[in-house]
């Protein structure tokens, strides 16, 4: 098996036609395209992350709240995103929003691709929030009622600083997870790793180029969970959750 790098064209050429456009205009090396194509799936999932954590934290929220019907609404989401698949959601997206909403044919895929990433797993995280703040005693709660402290403000001030430290390692599970989840936004063109790797293996050999790209998905999942340990240990509170 020859891992020759210099085979790949973007234009899907067959093999032996590849090293004579290797060089020419518009196409690039496989290292080059495995390189961009991880480029393009960690700007995805990061994107998508940074929307479910808002999101989430945030419909978390609203599910805790004393008003049933504020606290109803957050349920309806939850339920909405998690049940439906993430493949069927963003086809939705993808081909039906635009011709619902006028104007969101101009929003780019890879726009779409992200949102429909982040809620999608905004609802998973919504759960974790709402058992991290469900957790707390609800002494807690009371306590900054007691103190003149508004709703708003309780949650700021008293019950979010400890209940986002206890759902810190559940929440890096799910970070990981948009890692791999992100594989399935080549159905809508996306170019990321997966979708590179199902053009590339049409001129070379499976484990030429699934090989490095599992090892690539291993890597940033990895990097996603150091990355979250290390914040893990530096907000932990002693004496909470075996913490020292």
């Amino acid at each position: 098996m020859s891992w020759d790098w210099q085979l790949y064209c973007t234009d899907m050429v067959t093999e032996e036609v590849a090293p004579k456009c290797f060089g020419a205009k518009g196409y690039e090396t496989y290292l080059d395209a495995m390189v961009h194509a991880w480029g393009w799936t960690m700007t995805l999932a990061l994107l998508g992350l940074a929307v479910a954590l808002v999101v989430g934290i945030l419909v978390g929220i609203l599910r805790t709240v004393p008003n049933r019907k504020v606290a109803w609404l957050g349920e309806a989401w939850t339920e909405l995103f998690r049940n439906i698949p993430l493949i069927v959601q963003l086809f939705l997206w993808y081909h039906v929003l635009p011709r619902l909403i006028p104007g969101a044919q101009s929003v780019p895929p890879m726009v779409l691709a992200f949102v429909g990433l982040g809620l999608f797993t905004s609802a998973r995280i919504s759960e974790q929030v709402k058992a991290g703040i469900l957790t707390l005693p609800k002494g807690q709660r009371y306590a900054g009622q007691a103190l003149g402290l508004t709703l708003p403000q309780t949650y700021r001030h008293v019950l979010l600083p400890m209940a986002l430290r206890i759902v810190i390692p559940p929440v890096t599970s799910e970070s990981m997870n948009i890692v791999k989840n992100s594989a399935v936004a080549f159905a809508i063109g996306i170019p990321e790793l997966t979708q590179y790797a199902q053009q590339a293996s049409e001129q070379s050999s499976f484990l030429q180029i699934f090989l490095p790209v599992t090892v690539l998905y291993f890597v940033s999942g990895f990097a996603i969970n150091r990355v979250a340990k290390l914040i893990e240990v530096s907000v932990r509170v002693p004496g909470i959750l075996g913490a020292k």
